[in-house]
């Protein structure tokens, strides 16, 4: 596995190179740096090229993407960018790597929420971060957020970094409805609640479920899909099992989102082109097979989530609009090393 992703990250990179060489690139083409796998993203690609005749040219990176199109300047090929997390898609927007999009058929597909103020960036489909509990030792079938830091739970629960994107995310929401002071409050509560210290990815935290090491867990709702569906590793569909997925705040104001999305590169040789990908993206037939392939939610009204999401249950998405997240991530950054988080419980 190792070797093949190698070789097409060189391939990636000789494939890049080539285009930075000759800007004027083909009519029918677009050219996409992506954060997302292109197994992941090829339906999609596919579906458009059926629709349009235009070639999706993809470039995977699993970090620095936003570096490489800063370094390259105004000879980058790249047209499109797709990555997954607000602070992902703030930061290529931070970093004066996108540009301003103003389309009628993007907006019109994509609530305000989940679209930059300024129109660098959009949410195509959202995931929920929400609480992962164990089928067998908890009984409850709602729970809120702030409900995680009840001394009730002590030595029950179990999560990723704090300082992970996800967890951020999730944080700076907190913020968002509670202010900083009651935020750090709730942190350190929760902080003395866990079962050790933070490691794993989300995954990670389902195993743990699934060992007797905790009862509870944060993670994102699409890992109880790539888990229940997971042929190569089986053994994490018995992880799924042994969880059922709790939608944080179902009763009051909704359980956090964050969003895969995507923006116009600031120098796309082939914008569009690139506008056609972007309005193909937005529009709820893409949406659909977007989430199908990752299981997530599309965020067009009317489009609908797979069978395999629906079973997670019903999720009422927070209204919060996902820049309001944005700017409370550094703060949130702050409040986890203010109170030790990833240093676990105190005793």
């Amino acid at each position: 596995m190792i070797k093949k992703l190698s070789a097409a990250l060189a391939g990636c990179t000789m494939f890049a190179s080539a285009l930075a060489a000759t800007p004027a690139l083909a009519e029918g083409e677009v050219n996409i740096y992506s954060y997302r796998q292109p197994e992941l993203i090829q339906p999609l690609l596919d579906a458009f090229k059926a629709e349009t005749g235009i070639s999706a040219n993809v470039i995977f990176l699993n970090k620095g993407l936003v570096e490489r199109i800063a370094t390259e300047g105004e000879n980058s090929p790249a047209d499109v960018i797709l990555t997954v997390d607000i602070g992902r898609l703030q930061g290529a927007e931070d970093a004066g790597v996108t540009a301003p999009l103003e389309s009628e058929a993007i907006n019109a597909n994509i609530p305000a929420q989940y679209r930059d103020p300024d129109n660098n960036w959009f949410g195509v489909t959202t995931r929920g971060r929400v609480v992962y509990a164990s089928s067998e030792r908890f009984a409850q079938d709602a729970i809120t957020y702030e409900e995680l830091a009840d001394p009730k739970w002590k030595g029950k629960i179990c999560t990723r970094d704090g300082q992970h994107a996800y967890n951020i995310g999730l944080f700076a929401s907190m913020i968002a409805h509670h202010g900083a002071q009651e935020t750090e409050a709730w942190l350190a509560g929760l902080k003395e609640n866990l079962a050790r210290k933070p490691n794993g990815n989300d995954r990670a935290q389902a195993k743990a479920i699934f060992a007797g090491e905790c009862d509870l867990a944060i993670g994102n709702s699409y890992y109880v899909g790539l888990m229940q569906t997971n042929e190569k590793e089986p053994e994490q569909k018995e992880w799924a099992k042994a969880i059922k997925v709790l939608f944080p705040n179902s009763q009051d104001r909704g359980t956090h989102v964050n969003i895969s999305g995507m923006a116009l590169a600031k120098h796309a040789p082939n914008k569009e082109n690139a506008v056609k990908l972007m309005e193909f993206l937005a529009s709820p037939k893409a949406q659909e097979i977007y989430a199908e392939q990752v299981f997530e939610y599309p965020v067009a009204p009317g489009a609908s989530a797979s069978e395999i999401v629906k079973g997670f249950g019903e999720i009422k998405p927070d209204t919060l609009p996902l820049a309001k997240i944005a700017e409370n991530r550094k703060l949130a950054s702050e409040l986890v090393d203010r109170v030790g988080y990833n240093n676990g419980p105190t005793n």
